[in-house]
């Protein structure tokens, strides 16, 4: 005959420690499956930030292209003046078409790049509000279940409390 193992008292002290494990499983499961979305959240609420940068960079860029196209139009403002005074009248108003021409485009360019600058802050704006409105509306979401959690947690430690013969009210 082999010999006898302990396997069965093993078992059966094992499974008393699961039943009464179970609840604390149960309320780590639920922490882990808190905390686990909390993290998804913060990603989530830093792609979003990056995103925020990244649009802000762009219209950072956007604006200094604006400012250098700015001074370039003004550069070849000043530019078309000083042909004007140097040329004939047929050329100066030749040399005066073709700058209002250039002119108009890039006024039409800086109009765009307005608009698009614009657009973009609105995008910038839409999107982190999207992301705060999404943000509060899974924590509201969430919160009930958290205060349920934290009332069961609260009712157990101070039953605890009243085993060992402690007033909770008293600490």
């Amino acid at each position: 005959m082999p010999p006898k193992t302990k396997e069965k008292g093993v078992k059966a002290g094992s499974q008393k420690k699961k039943k009464n494990a179970g609840a604390g499983v149960e309320a780590e499961s639920m922490h882990r499956l808190a905390v686990l979305e909390k993290e998804l959240l913060q990603d989530h609420l830093a792609l979003r930030r990056d995103e925020a940068r990244r649009a802000k960079a762009s219209e950072n860029q956007l604006k200094q292209r604006l400012q250098g196209l700015e001074a370039e139009l003004e550069g070849a403002r000043s530019e078309g003046k000083a042909i004007y005074a140097e040329m004939c009248q047929k050329e100066a108003e030749a040399a005066r078409r073709e700058a209002e021409e250039v002119l108009g485009e890039r006024d039409q360019t800086l109009a765009q790049l307005r608009a698009h600058v614009a657009d973009m802050e609105a995008k910038y704006e839409e999107i982190l509000h999207g992301s705060l409105d999404g943000l509060l509306a899974k924590l509201r979401a969430v919160k009930p279940q958290w205060d349920r959690d934290v009332l069961r947690l609260h009712a157990r430690h101070k039953e605890q409390l009243r085993q060992f013969g402690l007033n909770p009210l008293d600490l």
